[in-house]
């Protein structure tokens, strides 16, 4: 499983827009600005993250971009999947997958099953609030 720029992009916005959670709208232009991303790279990702509810757009002269939701209630795993789909590492592992007929007796199943869990295990567990605490704090 490889992170597209896309997945990276997408995780650096939404980290940038419970930096600045203030209660006032964000635009792209000073997201790009501040993230060194293209703002017309930006505005496709800020359009799937919109799209799937984690976002809300402000129109107007101080219009933008904010959080739907508080820093604490997404994690890494959701903004990745919204993003990238799944995360498994062989569809073998993937939620809704195809069960596979060797399963209960393939060795390998077992190893693709312990990256899944480990992979899931670490972006379940760490919020948009703990990427800001880190990156307030100089990680």
């Amino acid at each position: 499983m490889k992170i597209s720029t896309k997945g990276r992009y997408a995780l650096r916005l939404m980290l940038d827009l419970a930096i600045h959670n203030t209660g006032e709208a964000v635009s792209i232009k000073d997201i790009a600005k501040r993230q060194e991303i293209s703002d017309k790279y930006l505005e496709q990702i800020i359009s799937v993250l919109n799209k799937g509810g984690f976002v809300k757009s402000v129109r107007g002269a101080q219009g933008g971009y904010m959080l739907k939701k508080a820093p604490q209630d997404y994690t890494v795993g959701m903004i990745l999947r919204l993003i990238e789909g799944s995360l498994a590492p062989v569809s073998c592992v993937e939620e809704d997958g195809d069960i596979c007929k060797r399963q209960d007796n393939c060795a390998t199943y077992i190893v693709w099953k312990k990256i899944n869990d480990a992979v899931n295990d670490v972006v379940d567990s760490i919020t948009l609030a703990d990427l800001v605490d880190l990156q307030v704090h100089n990680i």
